[in-house]
C-alpha cells in the first residue's frame, strides 16, 4: 500500500499546476473542519469582553492555546469583529512565531508587520515593542541582517524608555540584547556577543525565566565555540540543556544536543556525535523547524564523511540542504556546500570540491555583503555611544603621548641608563615575587589536595562504617576494614609530603580509598584495575593523590544518583611517544543528568578537587617539561542516552 502511495505522489509532478491548485482546493473543502472547543468559545469571548490592553493580562488566559493555530485563528477573527485591537496583535504575533517555528519565515513576517501596523494604530507599547522584537527574530532567521538589527534596536529604544517596566517590558529588554548579540555574531565580533547574552542571562535570572535561560547559555556555547574554547562551550551547552530538560522543551533538547555533536566532531569524536545525532532526525522532522533539521542533517553528514560512508554522507547532505533550499535558509545552504565540498575532498573528487567551494563562497558573499556591513557597524555604533566616546578618548591620549615623545630629543644617555638599571631592579624583584608566588601556590594546591583527601566527612562516615560492623558483632569485617582504613590514612599522609609517587603505589591508595567508599554503597559497586602486560607501573611516575578526586567525582555525581548495576574501571594503556593513559570509567548518569541534579538542588556545592587536581598536574608538567592531559568525556547508549563518564589522563612515561 505505501508503494502505491508514493508512485501516486510521483505522478503528481506530470500534472499541470493550475490543475493541482484545483485539486488540492477541492480535497480541502471536503475536510472536515475543525471545531472550537465551547469552553475555549468562552474565555474568547470573555476576554474581547473585557478588551483588556495588558499584554501579560492576555497572555495569562491564553497560554495554554499558544501553540494550537486553529484557535488563535478563531480569537482573531472575533478580535476583528468586535474591533479589539490588543487581541488582534496578541493573535497575529503567536500565528507569526507559529509559522516562523516551521521555517515559513515570508508568512510570518507579513503577520507580525499586520500586528505592528495595528498596534500603532491601538497606541500599545506593550504589543509595538513586541512586534518590532518578533520583526527582528524572524528577519534574523532570514539572514536578513540589516533588517533584524534595525527592528531589535527600535524595539530596545522604545522599552528601555519605559520608567516603570512590567514583567513583559523586561522580557522584551532580554529579547532585544538577544537579537543585538546574535548580530555580533555575524560580525564575528564574539567577546562584544557574549557580553550582550551575559547581559540578557542576568536579566533572565532576576525574572527567573528558565526558557531565556536555556537560550542565553546555548548562545554563549556558540561564541566559545566559534572562539575554539570548546570546553567552555561543552559546559554552556550542558547547562541549556539542563534548563531544557527542566522545561521539557523538545526543540530546545535537539538544539543542544546537536550543538554537543558538532563539538565531539570538532574533537574526531564521530562515534559519540553519530549515537547523538542519530535519533535527533527524526526528533527534528516532528518538530517542523526545517531550520533545525537541516542543520542536524547536515551533521550526521559531517559525521558519517569522517567514518568513511561517503554515500550515506551525501544523501543525508543533501537532505539537510533541500531542507534549507525550501525555506530560503542562506547560512544553512552555505553550511551544506562546504560539506559537501569537504566530502567530495575526501572521496578525492578534487574538481567536485572546488565547484561546492565556489557555490559556498557565493552564499557567503551575499550573506555578508560590504553594505550590510557597513550598515551593522554604523548602527552598533551609533547604539554604543559610550563605548565610541571612550575609544576617541583613548585615541586622543595616545596622540598626546606621540607627541610627548617627540620632545625627548634631549634626554641623556645618563637619564636613559638609570631609566634601564631601575626597569632592570624592578623586573628582578617581580621575578623573585613569581618565584616565591609561585612555590606558595605549589605548597597551597599541596594543602588543598591533602584536605580534599582528608576531609572530616570522610574521615567521619568511613569511622561510622567500621562502628556498624563492630555493633553487629562482625569482627572479622570491622578488624579487616579498619586495617585497610589505617593503612590508607597512612599512605596518604606519606604520599602528601612527597610530590611525585609510582604509580603501583597510587593504584594501591586508590584501591584502599575505594574499598573504604563501597562499605557505604552497601559493597554493591564493581571497581576493577586493568593494566597493560608490557607496562611497569613501578617506574611510571605521577604526582601524588591524583586519581582519588576523579574516584570521588564518578562515585557522588555519577553512580550516587544511579539506580541498578554500578562499576567503575580503571584501565592503564600503552601509547606511542613514551606516553601511557589512565581512563577511569564509570556508567553513572552522566555529566548532564548530574548538571541537571544540580540545578534543582537547593545548596548548591562546587566541588574543587578535579580542578585542584589540573592545577598541580600543570604545574607538576612545567617542572619537569613533561605533558599531562585531561580529558573528559561523556558516553551514551545506542539511543543517545547518557550512559557514564569517562576520564583520560595521558602520562609521560620518562
Amino acid at each position: 500500500m505505501p508503494i502505491v502511495k508514493f508512485k501516486q505522489v510521483e505522478n503528481l509532478h506530470r500534472v499541470p499546476r493550475t490543475t493541482l491548485v484545483f485539486l488540492l482546493l477541492f480535497i480541502y473543502q471536503l475536510l472536515p473542519a475543525q471545531e472550537i472547543p465551547e469552553d475555549f468559545k468562552e474565555i474568547a469571548e470573555t476576554l474581547v469582553e473585557l478588551r483588556s490592553p495588558s499584554y501579560e493580562a492576555l497572555d495569562k488566559d491564553l497560554d495554554a492555546f499558544k501553540n494550537d493555530t486553529t484557535l488563535i485563528r478563531y480569537f482573531d477573527k472575533i478580535a476583528d469583529r468586535s474591533h479589539y485591537l490588543e487581541g488582534r496583535a496578541y493573535a497575529l504575533n503567536l500565528l507569526g512565531r507559529s509559522y516562523r517555528n516551521i521555517s515559513q519565515y515570508e508568512k510570518s513576517v507579513a503577520l507580525h508587520q499586520e500586528a505592528l501596523s495595528i498596534s500603532e494604530e491601538a497606541k500599545s507599547l506593550d504589543f509595538k515593542i513586541l512586534s518590532l522584537n518578533m520583526l527582528g527574530v524572524a528577519y534574523r532567521r532570514m539572514d536578513a541582517i540589516k533588517t533584524a538589527l534595525d527592528y531589535h534596536q527600535q524595539a530596545l529604544e522604545l522599552a528601555e524608555d519605559v520608567e516603570k517596566p512590567s514583567h513583559h517590558i523586561k522580557r522584551s529588554i532580554n529579547v532585544s540584547h538577544n537579537g543585538i548579540g546574535n548580530l555580533y555574531l555575524t560580525l564575528e565580533q564574539y567577546d562584544q556577543a557574549i557580553a550582550q547574552f551575559q547581559e540578557a542571562l542576568n536579566l533572565e535570572q532576576e525574572l527567573v525565566n528558565k526558557l531565556g535561560l536555556a537560550i542565553n547559555y546555548q548562545n554563549i556555547g556558540y561564541c566559545l565555540e566559534q572562539k575554539g574554547d570548546l570546553d567552555g562551550a561543552l559546559e554552556n551547552y550542558r547547562k541549556s540543556l539542563a534548563y531544557n530538560e527542566d522545561i521539557d522543551s523538545d526543540t530546545g533538547r535537539i538544539i543542544c544536543k546537536n550543538s554537543l555533536a558538532q563539538i565531539y566532531l570538532k574533537q574526531d569524536m564521530s562515534y559519540s556525535a553519530l549515537t547523538l545525532l542519530n535519533p535527533l532526525k527524526e526528533e527534528s522532522k516532528k518538530a517542523k523547524d526545517l531550520f533545525i533539521a537541516s542543520y542536524v542533517y547536515i551533521n550526521s553528514g559531517w559525521a558519517n564523511t569522517q567514518l568513511g560512508n561517503y554515500d550515506q554522507a551525501y544523501e543525508e547532505i543533501q537532505e539537510g540542504l533541500e531542507m534549507a533550499k525550501s525555506r530560503n535558509m542562506p547560512s544553512n545552504i552555505l553550511y551544506a556546500y562546504q560539506k559537501l565540498s569537504d566530502l567530495a575532498n575526501a572521496r578525492g573528487n578534487y574538481k567536485e570540491a572546488y565547484e561546492y567551494y565556489k557555490m559556498a563562497d557565493e552564499y557567503d558573499k551575499e550573506i555578508l555583503s560590504a553594505t550590510n556591513l557597513r550598515y551593522i557597524n554604523d548602527n552598533i555604533e551609533k547604539y554604543q555611544d559610550d563605548k565610541k566616546t571612550n575609544q576617541i578618548a583613548v585615541l586622543a591620549a595616545e596622540n598626546e603621548l606621540v607627541r610627548l615623545r617627540l620632545k625627548k630629543n634631549e634626554t641623556t644617555f645618563l637619564v636613559s641608563a638609570l631609566i634601564v638599571g631601575l626597569i632592570s631592579s624592578i623586573l628582578y624583584i617581580l621575578y623573585r615575587q613569581y618565584q616565591s608566588k609561585n612555590e606558595k601556590r605549589v605548597l597551597t594546591l599541596e594543602q588543598k589536595m591533602l584536605r580534599s583527601q582528608m576531609n572530616p566527612h570522610f574521615l567521619f562516615n568511613s569511622l561510622n562504617s567500621i562502628k556498624l560492623y563492630i555493633i553487629n558483632n562482625e569482627q572479622k569485617n570491622a578488624v579487616h576494614y579498619l586495617n585497610k582504613f589505617s593503612k590508607l590514612v597512612r599512605k596518604i599522609l606519606e604520599a602528601s609530603s612527597q610530590r611525585e609517587i609510582s604509580l603501583a603505589e597510587e593504584l594501591e591508595t586508590v584501591e584502599l580509598y575505594m574499598n573504604i567508599e563501597n562499605i557505604r554503597f552497601s559493597n554493591e559497586i564493581n571497581f576493577k584495575i586493568n593494566v597493560d602486560d608490557d607496562i611497569n607501573i613501578d617506574n611510571i611516575k605521577i604526582p601524588s593523590l591524583t586519581l582519588q578526586p576523579f574516584l570521588e567525582n564518578s562515585l557522588w555525581h555519577g553512580l550516587s544518583p544511579k539506580d541498578g548495576e554500578k562499576s567503575i574501571q580503571i584501565n592503564v594503556r600503552n601509547k606511542n611517544n613514551g606516553h601511557v593513559s589512565i581512563e577511569v570509567i564509570d556508567n553513572g548518569v552522566g555529566r548532564t543528568m548530574a548538571e541537571v541534579n544540580k540545578e534543582n538542588r537547593v545548596l548548591k556545592k562546587k566541588s574543587l578537587g578535579i580542578h585542584i587536581t589540573k592545577e598541580r598536574l600543570a604545574n607538576f608538567s612545567r617542572d619537569y617539561q613533561n605533558k599531562f592531559d585531561v580529558d573528559i568525556m561523556d558516553l551514551f547508549n545506542e539511543n543517545g542516552d547518557p550512559n557514564g563518564t569517562k576520564v583520560i589522563l595521558d602520562i609521560p612515561t620518562i
